[in-house]
């Protein structure tokens, strides 16, 4: 039995409340209150369990995952949403307006995994022999629930926040640079959004992500993309906006939000 299937205390009609919910902003475009007050708002173990089950809806769907994210730290614990395949752009590309509610664009390193991290200790050093190569990547977060009113529990059934990602065209490798020397610049119609240096080293983050993801039975694999965080600060964005972003040793990555029909 997988940790997301045992830990927790709350109700399954709790969690399928919490699912309905969700599914239901979703659905209409309209967020959703939060739902701590079904799950609580400190259970991650009740809140993974919420995010799987949308996710298997997901898939059942037709959608594919293709990686993870990496959102807030509860303690020593990054917690994590998972990447699909309608989230991911390349750089030039439009990000339809309505794809993701309440957008906020922020930027960081995306990383490309070369190989399976599901044995061994899953350590930093591990991570950074499965890591193939790392580029720039625009995060275009969302949110279902209302306001952005979340607690961390809140935070992990909604998928981390996950909407959409945009990834640049320069890969490079671990050896070509330094995760935790990268600066980052970024633009929302050519107005400066601020830039600082990534804080501490991603591959920390990685090395907790792929322990928690094999406790929980879906172990990073081999082609997938985690995006480690963003780097700087979430800005709204609207239809019509251009958001470039700049990483030192990565290169530039650039996206455009599209208007609605």
């Amino acid at each position: 039995m997988n940790r997301v299937d045992q830990v927790t205390t709350v109700a399954g009609r709790a969690i399928d409340a919490a699912v309905a919910r969700l599914a239901d902003a979703e659905r209409t475009r309209v967020p959703c209150a939060p739902v701590r007050d079904l799950i609580g708002p400190d259970d991650l173990d009740a809140a993974y369990r919420v995010q799987a089950a949308i996710g298997a809806r997901r898939v059942g769907d037709g959608a594919r995952v293709v990686g993870r994210k990496i959102g807030l730290t509860v303690g020593k614990r990054p917690c994590s949403g998972v990447l699909y395949d309608d989230m991911a752009f390349i750089g030039g590309d439009t990000v339809p307006a309505d794809l993701v509610l309440q957008p906020r664009v922020g930027a960081g390193i995306a990383f490309v995994l070369g190989k399976d991290l599901a044995d061994g200790p899953l350590d930093p050093e591990q991570v950074r022999e499965a890591i193939a190569y790392g580029v720039a990547a625009l995060e275009v977060c969302g949110s279902r629930i209302g306001d952005w009113d979340l607690s961390p529990a809140d935070a992990v059934a909604d998928n981390a926040s996950a909407g959409a990602f945009v990834t640049g065209p320069r890969r490079v490798a671990l050896r070509d640079f330094d995760p935790e020397q990268v600066e980052m610049s970024l633009y929302v119609n050519e107005i400066s959004i601020g830039g600082v240096e990534c804080a501490g080293d991603p591959l920390d983050a990685i090395a907790v992500l792929a322990q928690t993801s094999r406790e929980y039975g879906t172990p990073l694999r081999a082609g997938e993309v985690v995006l480690a965080g963003a780097a700087g600060p979430m800005r709204p964005v609207a239809p019509g906006d251009v958001v470039v972003a700049h990483l030192s040793g990565l290169g530039a990555v650039k996206a455009y939000i599209g208007r609605r029909s």
